[in-house]
């Protein structure tokens, strides 16, 4: 099963991998040192995912300070949501903006609009049958 994460910390973390990957190819260069094309290639070519690395880490720097920043209802600690779901950066709880969904079984697809107002319109259905049921 797929380890619980919180988006920001899941967008880090492929950037990490991105810094290492770059290492990696440029390390992969070592072998080719008599040739300096082969070996500059390899360099220039591993030097583009550090690059990109970069980028990535300077947007979710940029994200991270529009985020809605929320108490955990589990550990009481600030965490920072990205979207209408997520989980909470320090014990891994699903949280929701949304009064709508709270309660409901927790699926990443609610930060998508229409995947979430589908489910929005189906909890209210459910509600109306319920109410419907009670007044017979």
């Amino acid at each position: 099963m797929k380890k619980k994460s919180n988006k920001i910390q899941r967008i880090r973390g492929y950037a990490l991998a991105l810094v290492f990957i770059g290492m990696i190819i440029m390390y992969l260069g070592v072998f080719f040192r008599e040739s300096q094309i082969i070996f500059s290639l390899f360099l220039i070519v591993g030097l583009l995912p550090i690059l990109l690395s970069f980028i990535i880490y300077f947007w979710v720097g940029m994200i991270s300070t529009r985020t809605v920043t929320v108490q955990c209802p589990n550990c009481e600690k600030h965490t920072k949501i990205l979207g209408h779901v997520d989980f909470c950066q320090h014990c891994k709880e699903p949280l929701t903006i949304d009064k709508e969904l709270e309660g409901k079984d927790f699926s990443l697809d609610y930060n998508v609009d229409h995947r979430r107002n589908d489910a929005i319109d189906e909890i209210k259905k459910e509600s109306d049958n319920e109410t419907q049921k009670s007044e017979k």
